[in-house]
C-alpha cells in the first residue's frame, strides 16, 4: 500500500485535515507506516491536481480539510476490491539471491538457505516475543504482528522446501542453465 491508497482510504469515512491524515495512518496501520506530515500534503496535492480530492474551506487553525471526490471514490473501491499479487509486490531480494546462486559456479545456494534461515528464525523469535508481551495493543498492531508471524513461519518451510529440492537433486546433478542467445540480451 502506498501513501496515496492510504489517505484515500481514510479519506472515504469524511473530510480531514493532512495532520490529521498522518495520524491516522499511522495508527489505522499499526504505526508500520510512517509518514512525516510534508509527505502527506505533498501526496494531497498529487491527489488533488488527480482530480481524486478536493480541497475545503481553511478553519481557524488554518488548517485545510480535504474532502474526496467522486473519481477519489472510486479509486478508492478499485484499490480495496483490487486481490495483491504477491509474486509481484516487489522484488523478492531472498529469491533473486537464491536464483543468482543457483545459475552460479561460485556462490552456493544452500548458503543462501542457511543465512535467511538464521535471520527468519531470529526474527520470529522477536515476533513471538511481541506477541506475548502486546495482547492488550490495539487490534491493528495485532493483526499486522499475525501477519508478519505467519509471513516469517512460511518462509521457514519455503526454506526447508528448497534444501529439500536441492538435497533430491544431488550432487552429480548440476542446475540447467539456459544458454542466452546475444539477441536476447539486447
Amino acid at each position: 500500500m502506498g501513501v496515496k491508497e492510504g489517505l484515500l482510504a481514510l479519506l472515504i469515512d469524511g473530510p480531514r485535515h493532512g495532520y490529521q491524515l498522518k495520524i491516522d495512518l499511522e495508527a489505522a496501520t499499526g504505526d508500520a507506516i510512517r509518514v512525516n506530515v510534508g509527505q502527506v500534503y505533498t501526496t494531497l496535492q498529487r491527489l488533488e491536481r488527480d482530480g481524486y480530492v478536493v480541497a475545503g474551506s481553511t478553519d481557524s487553525s488554518g488548517r485545510v480539510a480535504y474532502h474526496l471526490t467522486e473519481d477519489g471514490r472510486t479509486a478508492t473501491k478499485d484499490w480495496i476490491a483490487k486481490p495483491e499479487d504477491l509474486a509481484t509486490a516487489g522484488r523478492d531480494e531472498v529469491s533473486m539471491k537464491l536464483l543468482i546462486a543457483l545459475f552460479s559456479d561460485n556462490i552456493d545456494p544452500s548458503t543462501v538457505v542457511e543465512t535467511q534461515r538464521r535471520a527468519t528464525m531470529s526474527q520470529l523469535q522477536d515476533y513471538a516475543g511481541l506477541r506475548s508481551r502486546d495482547e492488550s495493543v490495539d487490534l491493528a498492531w495485532q493483526l499486522h504482528l499475525d501477519r508478519l508471524f505467519f509471513s516469517a513461519e512460511a518462509e521457514l518451510k519455503w526454506l526447508d522446501r528448497i534444501e529439500e529440492r536441492l538435497a533430491n537433486q544431488g550432487d552429480s546433478q548440476e542446475v540447467p542453465k539456459r544458454d542466452r542467445t546475444e539477441e536476447e540480451v539486447r
